[in-house]
């Protein structure tokens, strides 16, 4: 549970922290409440990351794009501040190296789980916001999430894979996916969940996630290849 050499992430951040309490909490997953109830998890600073995010990316794509509309705008927000655009970040810059959590949550690939690896990325806004102010939480904006921002709209990528099946079903006629839960397994902290979309009663794909949201994302992502293989 203890957290590597602190310096070597502010390297990565390019940024020192007034208070390394904060970025320590940024940093320590609710699996630790398990070996001491004195620790202080990332949620508070990731509820306020997401906010800031929200604002920072709303902020840019407003200015960046006058000629869009709220449809568009918001379709580009949600496309980049998405579970699987947060957490490429997350695995890109190494910040899951430097998660705390327990042994068990480890072992169970906690540092490759998707929602732990988009909350870091918020907990780390709210550190540099609390810490550094609104500058502080800019820089970090404008150097980690605002390069991925770019070639998401760059490639057109502002749909999610249950949008594109939808619009890929509706077009042929069929109807709308239906997401069935086949298990959800483990303790309340880090549970599996199990899920396939179904398609005119038929199962087209499957997915695993450690939410319904990703594990819905994953089947919809397999029924997609179902449906671009040939007849």
């Amino acid at each position: 549970m203890n957290l590597p050499n602190l310096k070597s992430l502010e390297d990565i951040l390019g940024y020192r922290f007034q208070n390394q309490t904060l970025l320590e909490t940024a940093l320590t997953h609710r699996s630790c409440l398990s070996q001491s109830s004195d620790i202080e998890t990332y949620e508070r600073l990731e509820f306020l990351g997401d906010a800031i995010l929200e604002m920072l990316i709303s902020t840019y794509l407003f200015d960046k794009y006058p000629d869009k509309m709220e449809g568009y705008l918001t379709s580009a927000r949600s496309a980049i501040v998405r579970t699987e655009s947060l957490s490429k970040i997350s695995i890109q810059n190494h910040f899951n190296d430097f998660i705390r959590m327990s042994k068990g949550e480890e072992t169970s690939g906690g540092r490759k789980n998707s929602s732990i690896l988009e909350d870091v990325i918020e907990s780390l806004m709210g550190a540099l916001y609390q810490d550094g102010g609104l500058p502080a939480a800019k820089n970090f904006f404008e150097k980690f999430i605002l390069p991925n921002a770019v070639d998401i709209i760059a490639l057109n990528q502002l749909k999610d894979a249950k949008s594109l099946l939808q619009e890929k079903v509706q077009s042929r006629g069929l109807p709308s996916p239906v997401y069935q839960t086949l298990s959800e397994t483990g303790l309340d902290h880090n549970k599996t969940f199990e899920i396939a979309v179904l398609i005119d009663q038929k199962t087209l794909g499957t997915g695993q996630g450690k939410n319904k949201q990703e594990a819905e994302q994953k089947a919809a992502t397999a029924a997609l290849k179902t449906l671009s293989l040939p007849k």
